[in-house]
This record gives C-alpha cells, structure tokens and sequence, in this order.
C-alpha cells in the first residue's frame, strides 16, 4: 500500500499543471497601452487610440485595441407592436 501512494505522490510531482496567467487587460476600457521593460504590463484607462498614442509618445510603449472590451451593441430599430387581430 506505501508503494502505491509513493507511486501516486511521484505522478503527481511529474505532471504539474500548466502555468495559471492572470488576466492583462482591464475591460472597462476600450485602448489599452503595453508598456515595455523588465516588468512589462498592460495599461488599460484610455478611451481612444489618439488619447493613448498621445500618452505613449517618448515611452517604450505601444498602443493596442483591448480584446476583452464588451462591444457595443447597435441601437435596434423600434418596431411598434400592431394591436392583435380580434376573432369576431
């Protein structure tokens, strides 16, 4: 029984699970800037890519679209609902 669970313990020391990645990027907004360097990060406040580029200028930083921003959704046109036809 000891050998089975030495057994068992060696497996589970072999096969570790993948790395866990935080999430990068923040979804309240839709630009983010990556930032450059030792400690790279995502910077995600900006609500343009103009405002962004303006920001990074003289930085080790460029400026991406964030992918976990929500879409917005196009306003549907309304149809009223016609009055239901009455059996007479």
């Amino acid at each position: 029984m000891r050998g089975a669970w030495l057994a068992l313990a060696a497996i589970g020391l072999l096969l570790p699970g993948g790395p866990a990645r935080a999430q990068t990027y923040d979804p309240s907004y839709p630009v983010c800037m990556q930032i450059y360097g030792p400690v790279g990060y995502f910077d995600c406040r900006y609500g343009s890519l103009e405002q962004c580029r303006y920001l990074a200028v003289g930085r080790s930083a460029s400026c991406v679209v964030n992918p976990y921003f929500p879409p917005s959704k196009p306003a549907s046109p309304h149809h009223p609902r016609r009055p239901a036809a009455r059996a007479g």
